[in-house]
């Protein structure tokens, strides 16, 4: 059975706290459970991209609010999920390798963001080292708060592509 049959199988409850693990938003997660059935995952991956792109801002800061800060896997909702953690400690292994130096400046440059933004410094970390990371962490922080909430939930939608596609090959 594919993956896409499994998620067209699935109870509404369980569909639906498995879109939750790949984006925190409730509406965006219910509405994709009842989308369903999908025929292929380019039919999932394009669903997903189009509800998150109708977000509102107060649902995509509960979205970012599921993602733990970057070098800190264990600081967001999913630390309680051992399927989230596991997702985004391998999308943050860039961070969790990086000298103290850079781990350091990461902390002080996510508080600094958080005490601006008013919510989680949020980037498509997989592939990512922590100095990359780190770099556009710096260069985010010059931005105001309406060009830097554009910015991250697209960083969200990218998130939430490589989970899903994660989700659809288990």
């Amino acid at each position: 059975m594919s993956g896409v049959d499994r998620l067209n199988a699935l109870r509404s409850d369980l569909a639906i706290a498995g879109f939750l693990r790949t984006c925190g938003c409730v509406r965006w997660a219910e509405e994709m459970a009842d989308a369903r059935p999908f025929s292929d995952p380019e039919a999932v991956f394009a669903a997903a991209r189009d509800k998150w792109r109708t977000a509102t801002q107060p649902e995509r800061l509960e979205a970012f609010a599921h993602h733990p800060r970057i070098g800190d896997p264990g600081s967001a909702k999913t630390a309680n999920d051992a399927q989230g953690h596991a997702w985004a400690s391998k999308e943050q292994a860039g961070a969790a390798a990086a000298s103290d130096d850079v781990k350091s400046s990461l902390q002080a440059g996510n508080r600094a963001y958080e005490a601006k933004f008013g919510h989680v410094y949020l980037v498509c970390a997989t592939g990512k080292s922590a100095k990359e990371m780190l770099a556009l962490l710096t260069e985010r922080l010059t931005h105001t708060p309406d060009e830097e909430l554009r910015i991250a939930a697209g960083e969200q939608e990218k998130i939430t592509r490589i989970r899903l596609e994660r989700w659809l090959s288990e």
